[in-house]
């Protein structure tokens, strides 16, 4: 066992996990309070600080908004634990959603990745290194595009044909959405609170669209 901690977020890596194990522990403690993050045989148990949750509901909050202004249909499923056993991996995003494809999830209740699709979106918010490298458990569970904040950039991360990921100045998920001006404010959220930044941020789409 390892045992990594920084001022915010506590982290422990266990080796020689089994799958079985996995299982157990997603029952017993993945209540939505830790992080469980798996890849064959390893896996980190992570406690999120209160800047890490600011950090993820501020964005969630944003792409929420944008979606209802705009008019696109999305369908959040939060820190869903989304794995496979016959890649041995598996994850919670912060936040995820689904864009292109609500249709073929809306109204399920359980998801399985051998017949649904991933999200099309997932948040990433890592304040502190991780043990576990999560990008390629993304990329393996065939996640097109990854948002993801280190504390202080916000990135766009497009999955490639070669199965990493690359950085854009483009959503795939949300192409017409400027994540520069996203990460600003989302620096607004941190500095002025959630609710200023969502409110000029719909005062900002209402005027560009002549509302």
């Amino acid at each position: 066992m390892t045992l990594l901690a920084n001022p915010t977020e506590r982290r422990i890596v266990l080796e020689r996990v089994s799958w079985r194990l996995y299982q157990t522990m997603l029952a017993e403690i993945g209540d939505g309070n830790v992080r469980l993050t798996f890849d064959t045989g390893r896996l980190e148990i992570m406690s999120p600080s209160p800047l890490h949750e600011r950090v993820k509901t501020a964005l969630a909050r944003l792409i929420e908004v944008y979606a209802d202004e705009m008019n696109i249909t999305i369908e959040g499923l939060g820190s869903t634990t989304f794995r496979s056993e016959q890649l041995q991996k598996g994850l919670e995003p912060d936040e995820c959603y689904y864009i292109a494809h609500t249709a073929q999830v809306a109204g399920k209740d359980e998801l399985d990745l051998s017949i649904d699709p991933p999200p099309d979106l997932a948040i990433e918010v890592d304040i502190s290194p991780e043990a576990v490298q999560r990008a390629p458990i993304y990329a393996a569970l065939g996640v097109p595009e990854i948002w993801q904040y280190d504390g202080r950039t916000l990135l766009c991360l497009r999955r490639t044909s070669d199965g990493s990921y690359s950085p854009s100045d483009q959503s795939l998920a949300l192409p017409q959405l400027d994540v520069a001006s996203l990460s600003q404010l989302l620096q607004l959220a941190l500095e002025k609170g959630q609710s200023t930044a969502v409110r000029e941020f719909r005062a900002r789409l209402r005027s560009s669209s002549g509302r």
